[in-house]
Formats: C-alpha cells, sequence, structure tokens
C-alpha cells in the first residue's frame, strides 16, 4: 500500500507545483493590450513596434523624446544633461550619478559604451546597426569586423580545431582592441561618455532615446555571450532578457514572461526617478483575437488598447462621432482651446462609453514591398528585379479602394512614403498615380503584355489584422488590370518576419513609423545593406543622393536632396508601392486615465500613466501636442467614407 501511495503522492506533487505556477497573477494597476506578442527584448536586435513599446517600459537611454512636446524634444533621461562641442560634432553626456540598475548595481557610462560596441557588431545582424555609423570611427569599425569575421572563415590553415577556436578568441581580443582604436565613444569617467559623431546630427539625441541604443547591463550579458570557435562570431543566447534573472534600467522590472499568456511588471525601486511613477504594476495579456480585444476593454479586463483593429471598427467610429455631434459646440470650441490636444477634448466632454475611442494621425504608411533580388530564393530569375515591372504593379493598385471599402477609418490614400505634412520644410514629391493604362504598357514594355510570361506573383501577409483583405483586393486588381496571377500566402507572425528578413517572398505586405523626426527615418530604410531594408535594393544614386544630403550643412538645400531620393524611389525605382497612411485608433476612458500621448509618433511613456481616483497618484492631466518634428498633420477625416 506504501508503495502504492509514493507514487500517487508523487504525481499529486507535481500537479500542485504546476498549478501554482499557472495561477493567474494578481490584477496588476494598469492592464493594456501590446497588439502582437514580444520577439525580443535585446536593444541590439530589437525592431518591432510591440517590442519597442515594452522595451520603453523596463529600460531607458540616454535621453527621452518628449512625447507630450510639439517638436517631440529630447530631455533628460539616464544622462541628467549634455553639452556640444562648439562645431555641434562632439557630445559630452553627465549620466546621473543616482542612475542604477534593477539590481541596484550603480549605472555608468562604461555600461553605454560596452552595450554600443555589442549592437555595432555585425555578428549580431541587428536591423538598426547601422545607426552606429553617425559615431565617428564606426562605420569603419563595422566594416573591419565583417571583414575580419569573412577571413577567419574562409582559412584552411587551422591545424586542429583546438587551434582554431583559440585564433578566434585572438579575433575577439583584436576586435575590442580595434574599437577602442577607431570608435569615438569613450567613458570618460564612470558619469561622462564622449561621443564624437561624423558630422553634425540634429536628430542624434532623437535617436539616444530609441531602444536600439538603450543599454544593457555587462555581466549578465558576458554570461550569455561566447564566441564560436567555427566562426569567430559572437553568439548570445536570449535567456538574460527573461525573469526572474533579468537586469533593467527602467522604470519597471519584468517580473513575469509567459510565452503566449502574458508579460508582468512591477516598479523598479532602484530607478532615478521612481517616486514620480503613479502605479506599481502592468500586466499585458496576449490576446490575439481583435474582437476580444475590444470585448476585454468593455469588461473592465484592460485599461488601454495600443491599436484597435477589428473589422467592424468603422461603427465603433460611427458612435464616436455621432457623440460629437450630440456635442457639437462644446467640441468646437474645446478644439478651439486645445488644438493639438484631441484627448484633453475629449477628457472635458460629459463621461460616455462612445467616447473611449481616439483616433489621431500617425507617423506611418502601409506598403507592399517588391523583392528586388535579381534571383528568387529557389534560384529563378526574379522579374520583380525589373523597376518597370514594379512600376506597373504599383499603378495598378487601387489604393483608395483600400483605403475607403477595406480599411474605412478615414486614412488617406499614399503616394509617398514619408506621410505628407509630417515634416516642416520638407516637399513631398507626387509618386505614382493610379494608372492602369500606363501600367499595361510598362508591362508589355518589360516583355510581359497582359501578363503573359510572368509567373504568379506570391504576396506574403502575415494572419494578424486585415492583412488578406487587402492582399484580395491587390490580387484582384492586378488580374483585373494586367492580366497578373497571384498566389496569396498567409502565415503566422514568426514565419512572416523570418521570411521577410530572408527575402523569401515576391510582394509582401509592410508598414514603417518613422523612428525620429526626419525624412532620413524613412528614406535610409532603402539604402544599400541597411538592416531595414527588407526588399533588398540598390541603387547607387539613391545611395549618393543620401550621402549628400548628410553632408549638406543648409537644411533647405538638403530637405531638397531628400525630396528627390524619394521622388526617385518611387518614381522611378519602385522598390515598395504606398497604399495608406495609418490613422492610430486607441481604447481607453480619458476620464479615468491620464498619461497616454495623441502624438503621431505613437511612443507612450507608461511610467507617465496615473488612474483616476486611485489614491495613489496626483490625477492631473498632461497636455499633450500632435506634431512631429517642426511639421503638423492635417486633420484626420475619422469617418467612415460613402
Amino acid at each position: 500500500m506504501l508503495r502504492l501511495l509514493v507514487p500517487i503522492l508523487a504525481v499529486l506533487a507535481l500537479v500542485l507545483a504546476f498549478t501554482a505556477l499557472d495561477r493567474p497573477l494578481p490584477k496588476a494597476d494598469f492592464t493594456f493590450i501590446n497588439r502582437g506578442d514580444v520577439s525580443t527584448l535585446d536593444p541590439a536586435i530589437i525592431s518591432w513596434q510591440q517590442d519597442n513599446r515594452v522595451a520603453r517600459i523596463v529600460s531607458e537611454g540616454l535621453t527621452r523624446s518628449d512625447n507630450f512636446a510639439h517638436n517631440f524634444e529630447p530631455t533628460p533621461a539616464t544622462a541628467a544633461s549634455w553639452d556640444f562641442s562648439a562645431d555641434k560634432r562632439t557630445i559630452t553626456f553627465h549620466i546621473r550619478k543616482d542612475a542604477a540598475w534593477s539590481n541596484g548595481e550603480p549605472l555608468t557610462a562604461h555600461d553605454f559604451v560596452f552595450s554600443w560596441r555589442r549592437s555595432m557588431m555585425p555578428d549580431l545582424a541587428g536591423d538598426y546597426m547601422k545607426l552606429y555609423e553617425f559615431i565617428e570611427g564606426g562605420k569603419q569599425f563595422i566594416a573591419w569586423r565583417a571583414a575580419a569575421l569573412k577571413d577567419f572563415q574562409t582559412r584552411t590553415d587551422f591545424p586542429t580545431d583546438a587551434a582554431r577556436a583559440d585564433a578566434a578568441q585572438i579575433l575577439w581580443q583584436e576586435t575590442l582592441a580595434r574599437f577602442d582604436e577607431l570608435v569615438q565613444c569613450k567613458a570618460i569617467d564612470d558619469h561622462t561618455l564622449r561621443v564624437t559623431l561624423v558630422r553634425p546630427t540634429p536628430y542624434f539625441l532623437d535617436l539616444t532615446a530609441f531602444p536600439p541604443m538603450y543599454p544593457v547591463y555587462p555581466p549578465l550579458v558576458r554570461a550569455h555571450e561566447s564566441i564560436d570557435p567555427t566562426t569567430g562570431m559572437l553568439r548570445s543566447r536570449p535567456e538574460w532578457t527573461k525573469p526572474p534573472i533579468n537586469v533593467t534600467n527602467g522604470p519597471f522590472v519584468l517580473t513575469a514572461w509567459r510565452f503566449k499568456r502574458d508579460m508582468r511588471f512591477e516598479k523598479n525601486p532602484h530607478y532615478w526617478n521612481k517616486d514620480a511613477i503613479a502605479i506599481d504594476s502592468i500586466a499585458i495579456p496576449s490576446i490575439q483575437d481583435p474582437s476580444t480585444t475590444v470585448l476585454a476593454f468593455n469588461t473592465g479586463a484592460v485599461d488601454w488598447l495600443s491599436d484597435v483593429v477589428p473589422g467592424y471598427r468603422d461603427r465603433i467610429l460611427a458612435e464616436k462621432h455621432a457623440f460629437y455631434n450630440e456635442h457639437k459646440d462644446a467640441v468646437a470650441a474645446l478644439r478651439a482651446q486645445f488644438p493639438r490636444d484631441p484627448i484633453e477634448v475629449d477628457r472635458r466632454l460629459p463621461k460616455d462609453p462612445r467616447n473611449n475611442l481616439g483616433v489621431f494621425p500617425a507617423f506611418g504608411t502601409y506598403f507592399y514591398n517588391f523583392n528586388c533580388s535579381p534571383t528568387l530564393t529557389d534560384g529563378r530569375p526574379n522579374p520583380l528585379a525589373d523597376a518597370r515591372v514594379r512600376r506597373a504593379l504599383t499603378m495598378a493598385i487601387g489604393r483608395e479602394t483600400v483605403a475607403d471599402d477595406i480599411r474605412r477609418i478615414g486614412e488617406p490614400a499614399a503616394t509617398t512614403l514619408i506621410p505628407r505634412n509630417s515634416i516642416a520644410g520638407y516637399a513631398s514629391p507626387a509618386g505614382l498615380p493610379h494608372n492602369p493604362d500606363k501600367a499595361r504598357a510598362l508591362l508589355a514594355e518589360a516583355g510581359y503584355p497582359r501578363g503573359e510570361g510572368l509567373m504568379p506573383i506570391g504576396i506574403l501577409f502575415n494572419t494578424e489584422g486585415e492583412h488578406a483583405l487587402i492582399a484580395q483586393s491587390v490580387a484582384k486588381d492586378w488580374e483585373r488590370e494586367l492580366g497578373v496571377r497571384t498566389r496569396l500566402e498567409q502565415v503566422e507572425i514568426k514565419v512572416f518576419r523570418e521570411r521577410l528578413k530572408n527575402a523569401d517572398y515576391m510582394v509582401s505586405r509592410a508598414g514603417w513609423f518613422g523612428d525620429y523626426g526626419d525624412p532620413t527615418t524613412f528614406l535610409n530604410i532603402n539604402k544599400t545593406g541597411d538592416g531595414n531594408n527588407d526588399r533588398k535594393f540598390s541603387h547607387a544614386p539613391y545611395d549618393t543622393l543620401l550621402d549628400q544630403a548628410e553632408e549638406q550643412p543648409d537644411r533647405a538645400a538638403r530637405m531638397q536632396l531628400l525630396a528627390e531620393a524619394e521622388r526617385m524611389l518611387l518614381e522611378e525605382q519602385a522598390p515598395l508601392a504606398p497604399i495608406f497612411q495609418y490613422v492610430q485608433i486607441i481604447m481607453f476612458d480619458p476620464h479615468r486615465i491620464t498619461g497616454l500621448s495623441s502624438h503621431p509618433r505613437m511612443e507612450q511613456q507608461l511610467f507617465r500613466i496615473d488612474i483616476f481616483g486611485d489614491g495613489k497618484g496626483t490625477d492631473q492631466p498632461q497636455l499633450m501636442y500632435d506634431g512631429v518634428g517642426e511639421g503638423s498633420f492635417g486633420a484626420v477625416n475619422a469617418g467612415p467614407k460613402k
């Protein structure tokens, strides 16, 4: 009997243990839907919007972009202040004396040097590695490391595997020395970081507020890295980004990360500005179904939807407009009083569930990628390598149909990559119009009259959102107007990302939101070799224009060069087809939650969140503005078009 009882008790103990691990976490002070699961929190390889949103919760850069300011000005963060040299090329950052990691250890300038050096390694192939080419010696170091790795990997003179492994370690030590020699990013002491740029870069302080330039905790990261003895490359295991061992420097600490279930954050007791944080905890449940996210908000399970995407959102918008019409005099007066603060307008209107929807311009564009590689992954010649084919496909897309009949939320059809009127002093080109006749002529000129001889075009998209409906609409346009056959390829987001990065597609859906307030935040993603150039597009005259713009000190002349670059990109080369410019739609109760921003850059800093009536915070609204750079968007027509 006892022998039977022992295994039963063991099984019971395991069941109880797993049950304890699977218990629901306590309700957080603030809960939101992130729209997509986080893939990484490693600044060296971070890229996607949902990852950046979480990175801003747990980490902090030298600066922070003020999402409540019209110009999105950089403000002090981990750096309390900074000084510029007379020529504006050298910036000296003064790290806060009370800046610390979440384990209580002091954060120093040396940590930034370690982190930025790591992010500059071509070994990790980060999408934003080229940001570090702004730093004097950065481009040379990246090129040297890439060449050194290539040379190491092609060597055949190692007598044993042990000899090769020893050589890999020697190469790593040489790499560290070469970084110190070339790259002008120096820790003068524990609290002073000096960075010299290749040229004056007005938006560099904007970049230091961007998650790819956030610091990592060196002792922890080193413990999870190694040098591959065969390739000589730095290898990084991702466990250091996850609880319970993760160490970060931001307002909150990640305390739970359950795959496809949830994430939880607790206030960081060692954060330098912890006393200004009004909430103690944040939760992100993983809910993929768009309708379920709205239901979760309406039942009070979540406080904020960062992106409202169910197919019936046009009806929710109609209810919001009906509410505005009922209070049109008050709305007009409040808009005159707060012309750049739509959230403050909503907060001062009567409380009503219909007023929980916010619609604002976004600094982003939805487009289709064209794979510009000479050959496809299966070795066949790629017809999309011909710019005439790409232009033809672009001009055959009914953008207005997508914007008006599928999206139905007032997003303008786009012919440019950079949202119009979003950057002061920048004049957008016309772009390619919707012109099926011209498209047919171009396709025939390329050797495919009415699509004859052209292989079926695969359109790759992920399962979330309305990408399938858009793909179906585009496919119909191409078949009807050009006689082009298509093949729709719907995959899960993880597979989509991998195929996109490996150029394993012909056409794919895409979107880009500007990372900083300058045209290059959109244009550089099409530069040869850029980590975000998923189109594998390369055109020397385009690269030259971008280089000339970087060297041009006169702002007006620089903007003209960049406008010419966008014209060349869209009207001549067409590696992508703009379809519509985004608006952001969020859900939250403006009478209960404060601290969310309506700025088009869509950067939320959740340490600002306060909840009315909870007795913890100040309950004082903060005014917010909707400019990007020094420009501003026009009003959004958020109503459904007939």
